[in-house]
């Protein structure tokens, strides 16, 4: 096994509101402003939807704060014209580390530090909205302010949830959302709400439902994360959900129920795969692995930005992957005061050298998900990294630690094309249930089934016509509800 680090990647320029009032645009045939929440997989998400309505001919200005502007990829040059990055500074506030600016940065129990510096954001998003007049303003569901300015201004919102329409409707209406008055116990997140009229597998497990009732608790901000999202709801004039009828058809039908207004889906938005990989040592050696591997061999496992794992977490996974006895290739982030000769077991780099190979931070997943050799991915079951995964019809092994993860698991599960592995009462998970996880998936017999649904999937995530589809009719919802144009 080897163990390759990469860098960073550099900065990118982002544009200085300052300027806005200097800079000559051309006609517009509409104009958009996005403004995602502090953690990547929503701001990833807000731009991926902002280059394909870009493509289209919509114009976008797109918010956030410097550090994340720098951090996001580059915007590609035949639409740099229609989408400009616009700043706006965080302030300090106590309790929020120097310089953390995204989820990424923190520990869990700090994101709500985050909270209240992105409250205070409503000031100078006010005085952006003096300079800059969007027709409509796509928010997530932190700025619950927002509604509240944009009606100032006569400008029209809509909330983009990154969330599952199952997700979305597991929360329930607005007065749930808000109070949590219809579950008054953890046991009652262990199981599909009454408001859902179909067999469902939508629900927490009993080790992470307790966390659910924060969700009705005010944080450090003064607000809970269902009062946020009941506020935006309330007050947008539609909702645009990440996914496509064809894969959650019944939940996005519930969901329109649930809210009582428009609700579109806006398509995976999975990126057409591009073939350039950055030639870099680590690249090399990761792609002269892989050549080397069968088709369909090699387990790819990563657990994204957004949860660290605790060291005794990564142990138990790195024997569980040598216990699978499966070629691996691990993308593994370092969680923050772990010195890296402690990240993995003893020996453990020794005795898996011919097996598998490390990748410490940063690595190009989506032309490694587009390699022959990968047969089935263990991720964490984020949104993002499901519709990656079958944009390329892998088959998932899922092992879910945060949030929305344990609803997007039971949902692959429904749709039998993941399996989710097994915990024990408290959580945790031993390599042994890993493991055989990962061999059923891969290669057992019994996996024969979901890895045939996986690979099927390729056609609903990755249908390039399907996907300008969605956005062609986002934009007629604007031009028959909106009046938008002109």
């Amino acid at each position: 096994m080897d163990i390759y680090l990469r860098r960073e990647p550099k900065a990118e320029k982002f544009t200085d509101i300052l300027s806005l009032e200097k800079r000559k645009m051309e006609p517009e045939k509409y104009h958009i402003m996005m403004f995602p929440w502090l953690a990547f997989g929503h701001m990833i998400s807000f731009l991926n939807l902002s280059k394909k309505l870009a493509e289209k001919g919509i114009s976008i200005s797109y918010i956030s704060t410097p550090k994340n502007l720098q951090r996001l990829d580059p915007i590609p040059s035949n639409l740099e014209a229609k989408i400009r990055f616009l700043e706006i500074p965080i302030p300090r506030v106590e309790g929020l580390p120097e310089n953390c600016e995204a989820t990424v940065d923190l520990q869990q129990e700090e994101i709500q530090y985050l909270k209240k510096a992105y409250d205070e954001l409503a000031v100078p998003f006010q005085n952006l909205l003096e300079k800059v007049r969007p027709e409509l303003i796509l928010v997530d569901f932190a700025p619950y302010w927002v509604p509240e300015i944009a009606a100032k201004f006569g400008i029209q919102i809509a909330f983009f949830s990154v969330y599952t329409a199952a997700t979305l409707a597991y929360m329930g209406p607005t007065d749930e959302l808000r109070s949590g008055k219809r579950r008054s116990n953890p046991e009652q997140y262990t199981k599909p709400p009454g408001w859902v009229p179909f067999p469902s597998l939508v629900a927490y497990d009993p080790y992470y439902a307790p966390k659910m009732m924060l969700m009705h608790s005010p944080d450090a901000s003064g607000v809970s994360s269902g009062q946020r999202v009941a506020k935006i709801l309330e007050n947008c004039s539609f909702v645009v959900v990440k996914t496509s009828e064809e894969f959650e058809g019944e939940y996005i039908n519930l969901v329109r129920e649930l809210l009582k207004k428009p609700v579109l889906p806006i398509g995976l938005l999975s990126p057409p795969h591009e073939e350039k990989i950055t030639n870099t040592e680590m690249n090399s050696n990761t792609f002269q692995w892989l050549d080397k591997q069968g088709p369909k061999s090699v387990v790819l496992v990563g657990f994204g930005s957004e949860y660290q794992m605790t060291v005794e977490e990564i142990h138990e996974l790195a024997f569980s992957l040598e216990l699978s006895r499966l070629p691996f290739l691990w993308i593994l982030r370092k969680p923050q005061k772990v010195d890296s000769s402690d990240l993995l077991p003893l020996g453990f780099s020794e005795r898996t050298l011919s097996q598998g190979l490390v990748l410490l931070g940063w690595a190009p997943q989506l032309e490694i998900l587009a390699h022959r050799a990968i047969g089935g991915c263990l991720f964490h079951s984020g949104w993002g990294t499901i519709v990656e995964s079958l944009h390329f019809g892998h088959p998932l092994i899922l092992l879910p630690m945060v949030a929305d993860q344990g609803l997007n698991a039971k949902l692959l599960v429904e749709k039998e094309v993941g399996y989710e592995v097994p915990r024990n009462e408290d959580g945790s998970f031993t390599r042994e249930m890993v493991a055989e996880s990962i061999r059923r998936v891969v290669v057992a017999p019994e996996g024969q089934k979901l890895r045939s649904k996986a690979a099927q999937m390729r056609s609903v995530f990755d249908n390039q016509e399907s996907q300008s589809n969605y956005i062609n009719k986002f934009i007629e919802h604007l031009e028959k509800y909106n009046d938008l144009k002109g």
